[in-house]
């Protein structure tokens, strides 16, 4: 806890030498902090309110294409580096993800696809409409 008069020592106006600075700080009503810089506003409630900065929300991310297969599941396998020592460190071994573009015969026309080779390979044996049926994916453009 501390008192009034540690407080105004630890807190005190931001100051330069040219007097256009000075009248910019006082006017603005900031307080400096000299341990971590940190701007207080000491202005009327309504204006702090107004210079509150809002924080960006974590869960938001932007959409990324993840390394998964839509047709097959198919993603990344934890796994073992092994050395020569059999020293063990953890990698990643990812999917063999391909843009191909496949002809789609009910659509008479082509689509562009992220898949793996192996959900190539199943498309070239079923057919394309008969994999995005089981998969549960829609080919038409919204």
């Amino acid at each position: 806890m501390t008192t009034m008069a540690t407080q105004g020592a630890w807190l005190r106006l931001r100051m330069t030498s040219s007097p256009k600075s000075v009248a910019k700080s006082t006017e603005l009503g900031f307080l400096t902090s000299q341990l971590s810089g940190v701007r207080i506003s000491h202005g009327p409630p309504s204006d702090v309110i107004s210079r509150i900065s809002v924080p960006s929300f974590p869960g938001l991310q932007p959409i990324v294409a993840r390394r998964i297969c839509p047709f097959t599941g198919k993603k990344a396998n934890r796994a073992n580096k092994v050395s020569f020592s059999n020293h063990k460190t953890k990698k990643l071994q990812f999917v063999n993800l391909q843009y191909k573009k496949v002809w789609w015969e009910a659509g008479k026309r082509f689509v562009k696809l992220r898949l793996s080779t192996k959900a190539l390979k199943t498309i070239e044996k079923n057919g394309l409409d008969a994999v995005a049926k089981k998969a549960g994916i829609d080919l038409r453009k919204k």
